[in-house]
């Protein structure tokens, strides 16, 4: 009876120590906060220490003037070292030629648009054609036609001119302009291109929201 004893004796300290090495089980972890499910907004500048440039985009909303029923939107987008400006301007009249430039000041208030200045020109070139080899306004761009339809259809590449940069190729606060006639690439320092049709002033938009940033 004694060795039962122990032997049940035995068994059982062996089942406490079993139960005493157990361990206890973890503490559920608690649900994520909406902020722990939201990333945390970045600015621009980390955004770009992150190795994502952010670029910006501008656009211009060209409105008649002296009634001329010319009115369009224009974008420029960031190309490399240039713009690329693309848009449509309507209201002209069909198969007509017209002189378009970017001007020195972003203010259409005067009933001619005189107010715009003359064209963008920081670096005191003669009035010129971008498309040749000779010196150009860096506002100088060329003629623009309008289909049947009377709609004229941007899409040009400027090299040279930059979005919120350097002031002296900076195209932001400065003014788009359509002139009645044809530029002649040849009369200083305006081109012969008549009055001022339609008039807008190209505004940043902050940023592009489709840029990644330069390819690696």
């Amino acid at each position: 009876m004694k060795t039962m004893t122990t032997v049940l004796a035995a068994a059982l300290a062996l089942a406490l120590a079993g139960c005493a090495a157990e361990p206890e089980p973890a503490a559920p972890t608690p649900a994520p906060t909406a902020a722990q499910d939201t990333p945390a907004a970045t600015d621009d500048a980390s955004a770009a220490a992150g190795g994502i440039a952010l670029a910006a985009q501008a656009r211009v909303v060209l409105a008649e003037v002296q009634g001329s029923g010319v009115t369009g939107e224009l974008t420029f987008d960031p190309d490399g070292d240039a713009l690329r400006l693309h848009g449509e301007v309507r209201g002209l009249a069909p198969g007509s030629v017209h002189g378009f430039h970017v001007h020195e000041t972003g203010d259409c208030s005067a009933p001619d648009a005189t107010s715009a200045g003359g064209h963008f020109n920081p670096g005191q070139m003669q009035h010129g054609d971008r498309q040749s080899e000779g010196p150009h306004h860096a506002g100088d761009m060329p003629n623009l036609t309008a289909g049947d339809d009377g709609v004229g259809r941007v899409d040009i590449r400027l090299q040279g001119l930059q979005i919120d940069g350097d002031a002296d190729r900076d195209v932001v606060g400065r003014a788009v302009i359509v002139h009645a006639q044809a530029d002649d690439y040849a009369t200083q320092p305006t081109g012969n291109a008549g009055a001022r049709i339609a008039c807008g002033v190209v505004e940043l938009v902050q940023p592009a929201p489709d840029y990644q940033g330069p390819a690696s």
